[in-house]
């Protein structure tokens, strides 16, 4: 058997979490059980929106082995109504975020298609799905909306009272004064209206809950997958108005997450109700249709920009009108995610003197958004570099000229740039050329020559990418770290891995601070035992937090450990010194090791640090092959640069910009959510009508590591985890419209399917 292998000082090993997980050995949320444990389904509308004229539940309550049926009159009696928003910002002109309730179970209305309206609990799994089809609903249709373009139209279908025109928040960046100074002054203005299409996450593990009450401590015990903790206890508690401290939050291995295990959902809220009223503990496991249809989706916005140029191909200005289809309700990563990203970095890496962007949150009749890999930097990295490759076409420059015209240049960071972000150091410019050497960009043209022998249409494109990372919901980070009498070194975070491998990386770095084997070493995540303060695994800030913090955390057990061992050796601690792993004073020839320090006393240390945002940027370069017969195309190649800052562990960093890049591919040519426009039913509900990416999408990358080491953390780490993505979206459809533009082909919105790209090239050959 293979293992990725990775390199510490020589010596070559395995990935520590590879043997558990390959094997089956791993424990996710659906493995959990308890005693006298009670199976839940729940009853889901099968219409976009409706008002609920009756709920009959009476047949199913007489269902052999049924316990109870709840609904939404249930959850309004509950009162778990309002999930907490992290929208904490005001908006255009002092707008405060308007919050339309969601109660756990729907009650009055429904508003979209797999919204849960009632929940059975049962002694099997089997038993309640059998009696949730007894279940008798009778609705009266409302009018649907699905497109958000059309939900801001006057006479639009309303979703919520309190919603007027379905735009719960109106938002702005930027000067708009300035902007318009600057594009009436251009010599050129490129414009593109974007989608960034709908996307569902589909991990690999389904959604699953098992919650247990305690009457004598009035507790609850959640088994939940998590990206964190931390954050699972404080949406819990906000949804239900009980203390965070009711609250023990129970995971271990996590089958991936892209976002979607970052939110408390209705359903898990529901079944703590359900363990309180019925004194059992109640387990749900979702079906992979009920995924397709409530998971939280991602992505889906709409965007008209502009860019603005002087005649020798400098940026003067660029203005983005952005709206954001929220879904039926505002999760709590949602808005906050799709306005604050895009803002932070809506310069992208160039020297734009005027920017403005106003960002309208919609309301549809389809399923939530939330946060996915990315959140918000994807997408705003595909509309500036869209235009920015279309404005090379426009002037007929070289796509990598103008943007090696527009960098900000070295010497400017750290860049204050025109939204209020102060940018850390880059060499972009660096950065870029590294890349179109490995891409071998001067010899495209004969390779496209080559391809129209074989009858092929090639294309190159290019994205320079930057995003923002590190920064997170609670203001900093804690890492425990415990020596036992043995001399095994533990490390406890909150944050929580969904395939990053945090047991090999985290790992690392405590052995290497520590200058002992890594062998020694061992994560524990979210361990309630150890109940610490910090953020989930997120954003791509888990090394940049959590890893800085366990750096801390191992200078100060030194330095503690300095302290105690002084007195043991009799010496001052100033003359006390460490190495790897064992301390020795002044003179003396004895030593204590830090499993000496452990035997008589528990040797623990907490530390902390509170870390800003950190700024990974970098250059990717795609080839296309595209055969016009088909409309299939092909990646002929795939060229990455980035600066992550330094890297901890080379073979977790290639393995995610892998996984990264074939995210964005699969968005790039198939992957996308459809809603039928005049029902709001869900067309791509399953594997057979939704496409995901596999293996051979993505044959092979070239990639190469351009540092400059982050001076906000200590470690001098930058965020990556999102990188793949934010930057393959732009440079695959740059690399596809290269391929069309000599047919007359301009502009196509993802996914470009075969069939898209067919219908282009006919279209294109007709006219010509």
């Amino acid at each position: 058997m293979e293992h990725h292998l990775l390199e510490i000082g020589g010596v070559r090993m395995s990935r520590r979490e590879d043997l558990r997980l390959i094997t089956g050995a791993g424990k996710y949320a659906s493995d959990w059980n308890l005693p006298g444990q009670l199976h839940a389904t729940f009853l889901r509308a099968d219409r976009a929106h409706a008002n609920i004229v009756s709920v009959n539940t009476e047949a199913a309550e007489k269902h052999p082995g049924v316990v109870r049926v709840f609904t939404g009159e249930d959850a309004m009696r509950s009162g778990y109504t309002k999930p907490m928003t992290m929208l904490t910002f005001k908006g255009r002109g002092g707008m405060e975020v308007l919050r339309p309730e969601r109660p756990v179970l729907a009650h009055g209305k429904v508003r979209c298609v797999g919204e849960p309206v009632a929940m059975v609990v049962a002694e099997s799994a089997l038993i309640a799905q059998d009696a949730a089809e007894l279940i008798e609903v009778e609705y009266e249709e409302l009018p649907v909306v699905i497109d958000p373009e059309a939900a801001l139209a006057p006479g639009a279908p309303q979703l919520h009272d309190n919603v007027p025109g379905n735009v719960p928040f109106d938002f702005e960046a930027g000067d708009a004064g300035a902007t318009e100074a600057a594009f009436a002054k251009a010599a050129h203005v490129t414009r593109l209206k974007l989608a960034v299409t709908r996307v569902a996450p589909n991990p690999m593990e389904p959604r699953a809950c098992l919650v247990a009450y305690d009457a004598g401590t009035d507790m609850y015990t959640v088994h939940v997958h998590v990206q964190g903790v931390n954050m699972m206890r404080k949406q819990l508690a906000a949804y239900t108005g009980l203390p965070e401290e009711k609250f023990r939050i129970m995971a271990h291995d996590v089958g991936g997450a892209f976002g979607q295990r970052s939110l408390a959902y209705p359903e898990y809220c529901m079944q703590l109700l359900a363990a309180k009223q019925l004194g059992r503990p109640v387990k749900w496991i979702a079906t992979r249709s009920e995924g397709f249809m409530t998971d939280s989706h991602g992505r889906a916005n709409y965007v008209s920009g502009e860019l603005a140029l002087d005649k020798d191909g400098k940026f003067l200005g660029a203005r983005l009108d952005w709206i954001a289809d929220m879904g039926a309700y505002l999760t709590p990563t949602g808005p906050v995610s799709h306005l604050r990203n895009p803002s932070t970095c809506l310069t992208g890496v160039y020297r734009i003197p005027a920017l403005y962007g106003r960002w309208r949150t919609v309301l549809t009749n389809t399923n939530p958004i939330a946060a996915y890999r990315g959140a918000g930097r994807p997408d705003v990295a595909y509309v500036i570099e869209r235009l920015v490759s279309q404005a090379a076409a426009d002037l007929k420059m070289d796509a990598a000229e103008i943007r090696r015209r527009n960098f900000i240049p070295p010497e400017a960071f750290p860049y204050k740039t025109p939204t209020g972000s102060t940018y850390e150091n880059a060499d972009l410019p660096g950065v870029l050329e590294k890349a179109l050497k490995l891409a071998d960009w001067n010899g495209f043209a004969n390779r496209r020559r080559q391809s129209e022998k074989a009858g092929k249409l090639r294309g190159i494109g290019i994205a320079t990418v930057i995003e923002n990372t590190g920064a997170g919901l609670f203001p900093r980070d804690e890492v425990q770290i415990e020596v036992a009498a043995g001399g095994t070194v533990t490390a406890y975070t909150v944050s929580h891995s969904q395939g990053q491998g945090h047991e090999t990386s985290f790992a690392m770095i405590v052995a290497e601070t520590l200058g002992i084997a890594f062998e020694r070493v061992q994560l524990r995540q979210g361990d309630e035992d150890h109940p610490l303060f910090g953020n989930h695994t997120g954003g791509s800030r888990s090394t940049v937090g959590a890893g800085s913090a366990c750096h801390l955390a191992a200078r100060k057990l030194i330095e503690e450990g300095r302290a105690l061992a002084a007195l043991e050796l009799d010496a001052e601690p100033s003359q006390v010194e460490y190495a790897n792993g064992s301390f020795r004073g002044g003179e003396s020839k004895r030593t204590i090791t830090l499993a000496d320090l452990a035997k008589s006393r528990v040797f623990s240390v907490t530390a902390q640090g509170s870390f800003s945002s950190t700024f990974p940027n970098g250059c990717h370069i795609a080839e296309v092959e595209i055969d016009p017969d088909t409309g299939v195309t092909e990646i002929a190649s795939y060229v990455t640069v980035d600066d992550c800052g330094r890297v901890i562990n080379h073979t977790i960093v290639e393995g995610q910009m892998h996984g990264g890049v074939a995210q964005g591919a699969g968005q790039v040519f198939g992957e996308h959510v459809v809603y039928d426009r005049d029902s709001g039913q869900l067309m791509t509900g399953s594997f057979a009508d939704y496409y995901m990416p596999r293996a051979g999408l993505v044959r092979e990358i070239t990639m190469e590591e351009h540092p400059t080491p982050s001076k906000v953390s200590p470690l001098g780490v930058k965020g990556m985890g999102e990188s793949g993505c934010t930057a393959s979206l732009p440079a695959l459809t740059n690399a596809v419209l290269d391929a069309l533009r000599p047919l007359g082909v301009q502009h196509l919105d993802m996914p470009l399917t075969p069939a898209k790209v067919w219908h282009a090239i006919q279209a294109a050959r007709t006219k010509q």
